[in-house]
């Protein structure tokens, strides 16, 4: 049973470490990610409690996209959580708000951002938050973050927590990953860890109701590409990761996209029998300007370009694209045509993990942030990887270095496009 002791703390025994993680942290934002019922918003109403009980008479704001959401869910939860231990409160019903000796809880929607007015508190947390269209919220936060301004006596900073099942690569995706930094601390959490305190059928019947994407996110909490199936399914940025970086008498592998104002471009090395992108070049605004870039990044290097076929018929100040890497002294690997795009593709997913769970291509996430994100999202469209995404462009520039480099076990283990 979770108490409060005489000096005002919460027992969290009963917790999951990911919870007690949650509660305990003092980063300025935290954010629970985890799967359908397990656990996030109890540890969001216990955080909130534990806040009043450091902070008393600081006022803290609990968010959901609905009022019905806090009717159904928030306000049974504290009252459990108030009659638990033994903490006398009143529910303002009218005003969506509890009072207790220690403090007030006030509870808001997102679903009108503009509503968010005429209020101070020393805390909020943001739950179900990644339901919300990522430009509502975003607009939503600015309110959220105008409101927490009530000042600690006790120095506490006022901190913004979040926690939500993820959908996609939506608002929570962008906030804690994509624009990650050292304010930010992100936490993950499964249905599985939460099992003791569900029905027995209830995983089963998650399982039997989505399809094994959907599950990685309403089970495992994981940031996954709910929308349509996934080109680079295979690609997993935990397990693919590398720290590899470009060693001096490294010869360096170039993929290349051509796109005029918008050439993309994935520098691989290799080890043995290992692929690996260490390195990514974004928004080149030409072949010109992308011979320059390389130029001068890898002065004095031995420079491999893997190039987009068509490159050879298109021009750019007279000659060809691939004519002028030529001309630039790169040594060029080029078929008269491109590979047929799904060989392409099966290819780079058997070097991502082939049909025996070997995994032979890896990428620089910290380096390739750009790379990553597009092959971890670009979807099929209409049976075809998704060419309005924008996330086409870095990925065939880097899987037609793959294709080359890998293509003859990559076909042997998975077989030709005739054979899919």
């Amino acid at each position: 049973m979770i108490y409060v002791d005489k000096s005002g703390n919460v027992n969290l025994s009963k917790l999951h470490q990911v919870q007690k993680d949650f509660i305990r942290s003092e980063s300025l934002h935290t954010g629970l990610i985890g799967g359908y019922q397990s656990g996030k918003s109890v540890a969001g109403t216990i955080k909130v409690l534990t806040k009043l009980l450091k902070n008393p008479g600081v006022p803290c704001a609990y968010y959901l996209p609905t009022y019905r959401l806090i009717a159904d869910m928030l306000v049974p939860k504290f009252e459990k959580l108030f009659e638990g231990l033994k903490i006398p409160y009143q529910h303002l019903k009218q005003d969506n708000s509890f009072i207790t000796k220690y403090g007030k809880i006030m509870m808001r929607s997102l679903d009108n951002p503009s509503s968010i007015v005429s209020y101070s508190v020393g805390y909020s947390i943001v739950d179900e938050f990644d339901v919300i269209p990522s430009d509502k919220m975003k607009i939503a936060l600015g309110r959220i973050v105008s409101r927490n301004s009530f000042k600690s006596t006790t120095g506490e900073k006022n901190c913004i927590d979040f926690v939500s099942t993820p959908e996609g690569f939506g608002f929570a995706y962008k906030f804690f990953v994509k624009d990650k930094n050292d304010n930010k601390k992100l936490l993950k959490i499964s249905t599985l860890d939460n099992a003791h305190n569900l029905a027995d059928s209830y995983i089963q019947g998650l399982r039997e109701a989505y399809t094994e994407n959907q599950l990685k996110a309403y089970l495992g909490g994981e940031f996954v590409n709910l929308t349509s199936g996934t080109v680079f399914h295979s690609f997993d940025r935990t397990r693919n990761h590398t720290i590899r970086e470009i060693e001096v008498n490294d010869v360096l592998h170039i993929g290349m996209d051509f796109n005029i104002t918008n050439m993309s471009a994935v520098i691989h090395v290799t080890d043995g029998n290992d692929l690996q992108a260490v390195a990514e070049v974004t928004k080149a605004y030409d072949t010109a300007d992308m011979i320059n870039i390389l130029n001068n990044r890898y002065p004095k290097r031995s420079l491999v370009i893997y190039p987009d076929a068509s490159g050879d018929s298109r021009n750019t100040a007279g000659d060809s694209d691939i004519k002028l890497l030529r001309n630039a002294g790169f040594k060029v690997i080029v078929s008269r045509s491109n590979p047929k795009v799904k060989d392409r593709i099966t290819v780079a997913n058997a070097a991502f993990k082939n049909a025996n769970g070997v995994s032979t291509y890896f990428v620089n996430t910290n380096n390739c942030p750009e790379y990553t994100e597009a092959l971890e999202q670009l979807a099929y469209k209409n049976g075809v990887p998704d060419k309005d995404s924008g996330f086409d462009h870095i990925t065939d520039g880097g899987t037609y270095c793959a294709y080359k480099i890998k293509k003859i076990n990559a076909i042997e283990e998975w077989g030709s496009s005739k054979a899919l």
